[in-house]
């Protein structure tokens, strides 16, 4: 694919939207989800891994808004849930009424679903960016997941809609009905939608997205209308987001209300936000950090919830570009040499900084423990370790590291940003 320009002296030319060494690192990505689930081979491994994939196409969905346009949506949600719906009913016509459709295709109708909607509000949504676009969104938002409690003929009110994803005409011998070949369809999609998004994002509409979002006076002066480039930037965000929602659909064969809730809009935001807006990598490691922690964390604590807030805070006050932004600060220094000053530093943080966290995490386990357990119910286990969650002493032991531990990562920091400033230094040419 690519995109034709003119040169100085007026002659055609075509610039690729991608070119070969760019195109390796999806062969990667191909190669090694191919190999993931020969290395993770547990059904709940599997599970855990589609969750992921979902994740990622909704979050680049999103930062094709956010990132890309500067659009902050309070209620992308409904798109996904919309195309999942649809898929839901379409498996149950398939399985009822006779209607002949392979499932590998249904995130594509789930996408023409979500894109439709998209198209219809994104009439009047897209005239303003800003404040008024956010409230609009929240309004939309807040009216879809209302209605889905009231129309109960497509929504299926608190229950939901389910189906059955094995009913639908097998696709080369494939019935999709273990969890191995819904993964590869799921890693599929991710593929297409993800490279799809990543050629949108090189496109003149894709670029003038990004001039729109950083100065709409100064497209509008170059001739571009800055409304019809956020509404077709919308359009393809909820066409992405409808896909995503349709491989929720074959994976969990069951839709409700909390698919397109404010919750559900409010974890995307935070997923975009943690791994990076701007930074087309960013939503992927934003999603794989925060599924992770909502399926393996939630496992072994209550209040996992409260720990991903707590990363998101810090993430906002002290890393405002995420996960992605963080590492890419470090390439600077590793260009110029540099990157060598930092390890030292790094490393003495590093110890009270771990004993910081393991402490403070301690103190709210214990403090939920004690408020939450049942009567009599003293006994807890944390880190492998036993003891009575009502021990005054223990309490008193773990207070004293999380104050003193966190007083010393202060103290340590003056070196790390010194040796930061020292790293980033480019020295004068005489």
């Amino acid at each position: 694919m690519s995109v034709v320009k003119q040169d100085s002296a007026g002659s055609r030319i075509a610039n690729p939207l991608i070119t070969v060494s760019q195109f390796a690192p999806w062969f990667v990505v191909i190669v090694f989800l191919s190999l993931l689930p020969v290395i993770f081979t547990s059904g709940a491994a599997l599970t855990i891994m589609n969750q992921m994939a979902i994740t990622i196409i909704f979050a680049l969905a999103y930062n094709m808004l956010l990132g890309q346009g500067g659009m902050l949506s309070f209620g992308h949600a409904v798109y996904m849930g919309l195309g999942g719906f649809f898929c839901v009913h379409l498996m149950n016509m398939i399985e009822y009424d006779g209607l002949w459709l392979p499932l590998p295709l249904l995130p594509f109708f789930g996408g023409l679903f979500g894109l439709v909607f998209a198209l219809i509000i994104g009439t009047f949504s897209t005239r303003r960016a800003g404040t008024v676009f956010a409230m609009i969104s929240l309004g939309v938002g807040e009216l879809i997941a209302a209605s889905s409690i009231i129309v109960v003929v497509f929504f299926g009110g608190e229950e939901g809609i389910s189906g059955d994803r094995t009913m639908g005409p097998e696709t080369f011998g494939l019935d999709f009905a273990s969890q191995l070949e819904v993964y590869y369809l799921t890693a599929f999609w991710l593929v297409i939608s993800a490279l799809a998004m990543y050629l949108f994002s090189r496109t003149p509409v894709g670029r003038m997205a990004n001039a729109v979002r950083d100065n709409e006076e100064r497209a509008e002066f170059l001739g571009y209308s800055q409304r019809n480039v956020r509404f077709i930037s919308f359009c393809a965000s909820g066409f992405f987001a409808g896909i995503a929602g349709g491989i929720f659909a074959i994976n969990f064969e069951i839709l409700t209300e909390e698919n397109l809730n404010l919750a559900t809009s409010g974890s995307i935001l935070l997923i975009t936000f943690l791994g990076g807006v701007g930074f087309f990598v960013g939503p992927i490691i934003g999603a794989i950090v925060f599924t992770f922690l909502q399926t393996v964390l939630s496992l072994y604590t209550e209040i996992w919830q409260l720990y991903l807030g707590t990363l998101f805070l810090l993430t906002v006050m002290f890393f405002p570009f995420g996960l992605t932004g963080l590492i890419a600060m470090h390439m600077r220094p590793y260009q110029l040499g540099k990157i060598s000053l930092l390890v030292k530093p790094y490393l003495r943080m590093a110890i009270p900084g771990i004993v910081c966290v393991l402490s403070f995490s301690s103190l709210l386990e214990i403090a939920f423990h004690a408020k939450h357990a049942a009567i009599g119910e003293e006994h807890m286990s944390l880190f492998g370790f036993g003891f009575n969650s009502y021990n005054i002493l223990l309490w008193l032991v773990v207070l004293v590291l999380s104050i003193g531990s966190g007083w010393l990562c202060k103290r340590l920091a003056v070196g790390v940003r010194e040796a930061w400033d020292e790293a980033n230094f480019v020295e004068p040419r005489s």
